[in-house]
């Protein structure tokens, strides 16, 4: 019997589900128990998820069910993990990727007016896209797919992640698929994360038969990236990499939150050099004027 902790929503147990369901086409003897932890992040939909701590919000008492013994595994959305595994867990698994691209529900990028709404509760895609469109306004947008395609403003847009209707099955709702030289991704978007204790030898065979070796050591490469900048970086920030012809290909992003600045650079090569490249890449965009919207955030927070 293996148990996999989880958050509540659809979407979360839509997660846990695939993995149980990839899990048992390995195994088809294995028991699964799916173990649903309630975190801070769910509980709190009226505050930002910045004001919360950021990244790990939505992650820490998901991981402290697999810790103290409630769970075997954890089952993450990869974007919301922090830029290190907590200590006694690993990161055992990464299957395939799916779209890790953000989407428009509402009007097209286009086909928005000017001074229109858009709704994101996401710092990187709202200076992304006030980069393109200066013109817009923003209103803050939290809760689940279900809410938040509810609340799509009168003449305007909310911003999703593609992954997430796809996997809802609500793909149909998307006005528009936004393409990454456009708008960067959040690091480890569209990919799933699942940890178990460093010692758990069964658990880590068991979950090594699931994981994708180019999605992981692309998560990978994007963490590295995001721990560069600095783990508990507040700014908008986004990486990206891909494999094209066994060579990975990573591009990162860094931007003041009023999208006035945008600071964008890519690094590729070999594979075993992904991690490496992908903190070259952020030491860049620090060096070209990263560094100073980092602490230009710092004295203003």
């Amino acid at each position: 019997m293996l148990k996999l902790a989880t958050r509540g929503s659809a979407l979360a147990r839509w997660q846990a589900d695939e993995i149980a369901r990839l899990l048992r086409r390995a195994d088809p003897d294995l028991g699964i128990e799916v173990v649903v932890v309630e975190t801070t992040g769910d509980r709190r939909q009226d505050v930002p998820v910045w004001e919360m701590g950021g990244q790990g919000v939505f992650v820490k008492e998901v991981e402290a069910a697999v810790l103290d013994g409630r769970a075997d595994v954890a089952v993450h959305s990869a974007k919301d993990l922090p830029s290190s595994t907590a200590p006694g867990l690993a990161l055992a698994a990464v299957p395939a990727r799916a779209d890790a691209r953000d989407a428009l529900v509402g009007s097209t990028l286009d086909g928005l007016g000017p001074g229109a709404p858009i709704a994101t509760g996401s710092v990187r895609r709202r200076a992304q896209l006030a980069w393109l469109r200066p013109d817009l306004t923003f209103v803050p947008l939290r809760g689940n797919i279900a809410t938040r395609l509810d609340r799509v403003p009168l003449g305007g847009a909310a911003v999703v992640a593609a992954a997430a209707l796809d996997r809802l099955g609500l793909s149909s709702r998307a006005s528009e698929v936004l393409d990454v030289s456009d708008v960067l991704p959040q690091v480890g978007q569209g990919a799933l994360g699942v940890e178990c204790r460093a010692d758990d030898e069964a658990a880590l065979r068991m979950l090594a038969s699931i994981d994708d070796v180019d999605a992981h050591l692309c998560v990978d490469a994007e963490r590295a990236f995001l721990a560069q900048l600095g783990g508990g970086c507040d700014l908008p920030v986004g990486a990206y990499a891909r494999i094209e012809r066994r060579e990975v290909s990573i591009e990162g992003l860094i931007a003041s939150p009023d999208g006035r600045v945008v600071l964008r650079a890519r690094r590729g090569g070999n594979l075993a050099d992904a991690p490496s490249l992908a903190s070259a890449l952020a030491e860049e965009l620090l060096a070209s004027g990263g560094r100073d919207l980092i602490e230009i955030g710092a004295a203003t927070a």
